[in-house]
């Protein structure tokens, strides 16, 4: 479904990414792990095309969407992402919120986007909200209406990037359920996340970021309990240490 080459980014004279390799098959899902500035975001980013790649190729479906006669909007029609922030519209419903995209851009009929949408509000538990607006909603419903809002446009990948950092503690299981719950449905997903528990518990793989790449990616169980490189040891001993995994 994905594949990363030998990505590169730089900001000034700041390296962010540096020859990062991945790859992500179908109905599979791939947690980033890695420590603040590790390049996790910047990566998600790349892969959604709202930044421009220095040097290496994104593919999707064998497609190459950093060339640049590539329409950013084309790739973004079939790759969700879903930010920390909640950047929900203050002033529209939830309902407005999750068909703007299929009636601004992709031209659905008012009806035929609200029915889409409250099919999928209802897959996240929220269709009986859908009229509420944002600030009538815990974070964690703001959080699931934006992961409705992404899906709505039946994406064949999700990124999510670090959805429950802006969440109260015990907002954060129910977020996390939904995307354990994305995943057991096929979605391919690749998530950067600090919840250890969810990447060993949920993700197929998991890679770990350090110095602008993939130190190593393996399967949970391997990367968490066989680490083989040194900074990925250091980085789970941390993570130990600190109570977290």
């Amino acid at each position: 479904m994905l594949e990363v080459d030998r990505l590169r980014k730089s900001y000034g004279g700041r390296v962010v990414l540096s020859d990062l390799s991945l790859s992500v098959a179908s109905h599979r899902c791939l947690a980033l792990i890695g420590a603040s500035g590790s390049g996790k975001s910047t990566l998600l980013r790349c892969i959604n095309l709202l930044e421009t790649v220095d040097d290496g190729t994104v593919r999707l479906e064998g497609r190459d969407i950093t060339d640049p006669r590539v329409r950013p909007d084309e790739v973004r029609a079939r790759v969700g992402i879903v930010f920390q922030a909640f950047n929900l519209f203050p002033h529209m419903s939830v309902l407005d919120n999750v068909t703007l995209a299929p009636r601004r851009v992709h031209g659905v009929p008012r009806p035929a986007a609200e029915e889409q949408a409250l099919a999928m509000l209802d897959r996240v538990g929220l269709a009986s909200r859908a009229r509420a607006r944002p600030d009538e909603l815990s974070g964690g419903q703001q959080q699931r209406v934006a992961i409705a809002r992404a899906l709505v446009t039946n994406p064949v990948l999700m990124l999510f990037d670090e959805v429950t950092s802006a969440l109260d503690p015990e907002l954060v299981g129910e977020v996390l359920s939904l995307l354990a719950e994305l995943k057991a449905d096929g979605t391919t997903m690749v998530v950067a996340t600090h919840e250890m528990g969810f990447a060993r518990q949920v993700a197929d793989e998991v890679a770990f970021l350090a110095d602008g790449t993939v130190a190593e990616q393996g399967p949970p169980e391997q990367l968490f309990t066989d680490p083989v490189d040194p900074r990925t040891q250091r980085f789970l001993r941390r993570i130990i240490e600190a109570g977290r995994l």
